[in-house]
């Protein structure tokens, strides 16, 4: 459940990460982003990967959870990078995947 939870925050905190860059931006949306949005985006990706250590330390305590955490944010961060590498655009529904997935392991 942990790798489930903390992976999902992880992904979803690097994605956010990740189109906080223009670069990335503009492979899903026309326009480069606002100074706003920027800021916007870094915060709740900093946010969300706070709560993923979090939660990786609740379900597994300070002996296994950070080692858990850094498995998951390291697979999460391999799959952005093949994500954004060939198809950008599937980013948008893999986003909606892992808030389900996330709030589901989450609730159980």
């Amino acid at each position: 459940m942990t790798l489930l939870v903390a992976g999902g925050l992880g992904f979803l905190g690097l994605a956010a990460l990740c189109l906080s860059l223009g670069r990335h931006h503009q492979a899903l949306w026309p326009s480069p982003p606002t100074r706003r949005r920027v800021l916007g985006l870094r915060a709740a990706g900093w946010t969300l990967v706070a709560l993923s250590l979090a939660a990786a330390l609740h379900f597994d305590g300070g002996a296994f959870g950070p080692v858990h955490w850094l498995g998951s944010l390291i697979g999460a961060a391999l799959l952005l990078v093949v994500t954004l590498s060939y198809r950008p655009r599937a980013l948008v529904w893999m986003a909606a995947l892992a808030v389900v997935v996330t709030l589901g392991a989450a609730l159980a």
